[in-house]
């Protein structure tokens, strides 16, 4: 979801395979510098993506997720969406996350999820506050991948919805609860970017299995996500996913197609903003979702050499985001 974050190619530029990407990528310096590997193969066996518990669930999960949203709504052929979305997952990411909403990438992930179900920790969203609604968009999600289960389905825009409505008998949330029971999902969780507040109180359930929430070195001076709801969810060991790491696409949501505006973050510190997400404690994975095939392998390549930040950096990446932060805003929605 947060490939929006990326800087972006046009959509005529050649899109590498893995057989010409590159297994190198320098982590500081605006060029980043790629060169060519022997095998897919042969580099997943020596430098593997690496994994981690996501919290209750006791899943494993590859540090990086694959968001879908950037080439779900791309308007790109269905053969595309798929390439690419295979790509990753042949590069051995296991964390992949989807949505009704994102154009064509339930339909594409269909494509490839039926053959890979067992290795795959497989997510979708619902946008809704009543069982009707959600009725209607988890069983078209089914459909849609293809599959009897999923693994997670995150109740999505927390901090936009009326709680009262999503907590009632009625409910979202009731009704995930039986999907559950019913063997269609295996956790429940809940993301977003604005209101911290509603995801407290959503937690109060105890009925939150997952968290997917904007955590990045900037949105830590606006949301506060890192503050004011990862300290909870490490008490009740719920798992925590981060998204919109690199800070987002210039302009937010009104820009969610036009990725050639480029990111708010500058490429050269792309790996770090992505360390500076995974060094929380309680964060198993950052979700990035890529605009193209170069992107792609790029968080890979950045996932599989990543290392907690040196106090240096750490120090320069939070300066750029205090600067930053003021002139991003609340674009996400309401802070409370």
């Amino acid at each position: 979801m947060n490939a929006k974050s990326q800087t972006h190619r046009s959509p005529g530029a050649h899109q590498v395979t893995r057989r010409e990407f590159i297994s190198t990528v320098s982590l500081a310096g605006a060029n980043l510098a790629l060169t060519p590997v022997a095998s897919r193969a042969a580099n997943q066996n020596t430098d593997s993506l690496p994994m981690r518990t996501l919290g209750r669930t006791q899943a494993k999960v590859t540090i990086l997720g694959l968001g879908t949203a950037p080439v779900g709504e791309a308007r790109l052929e269905i053969k595309e969406a798929t390439r690419i979305f295979g790509e990753v997952m042949d590069w051995g990411v296991n964390y992949i996350d989807t949505a009704r909403g994102y154009g064509i990438a339930e339909e594409a992930l269909g494509h490839l999820v039926p053959s890979r179900r067992d290795r795959l920790f497989l997510v979708t969203k619902v946008w809704v506050e009543t069982a009707a609604e959600a009725e209607k968009s988890f069983s078209e999600s089914l459909r849609l991948l293809k599959v009897d289960h999923v693994d997670l389905v995150h109740i999505h825009h927390v901090g936009g919805k009326d709680l009262d409505r999503v907590l009632a008998k009625d409910g979202v949330l009731e009704y995930l609860l039986r999907q559950k029971q019913a063997g269609k999902l295996r956790f429940i969780g809940m993301s977003g970017h604005a209101r911290p507040p509603h995801f407290l109180r959503m937690l109060e359930t105890r009925q939150i299995d997952v968290m997917m929430a904007v955590m990045n070195y900037a949105d830590r001076n606006i949301y506060d996500f890192e503050g004011k709801v990862l300290p909870e969810c490490r008490k009740q060991n719920v798992g925590v996913v981060a998204m919109k790491v690199y800070a987002g696409i210039k302009g937010g949501f009104p820009n969610h197609r036009k990725a050639w505006v480029g990111c708010n973050t500058p490429p050269e510190l792309l790996p770090h903003a992505m360390a500076y997400a995974l060094d929380l404690e309680g964060v198993s994975a950052a979700v990035v979702g890529p605009f193209t095939m170069e992107q792609a392998i790029q968080n890979v390549e950045f996932a599989r050499q990543y290392q907690p930040l040196g106090q240096a950096d750490r120090q320069h990446l939070l300066a750029l985001g205090r600067e930053l932060a003021p002139k991003l805003g609340p674009r996400y929605g309401p802070v409370a």
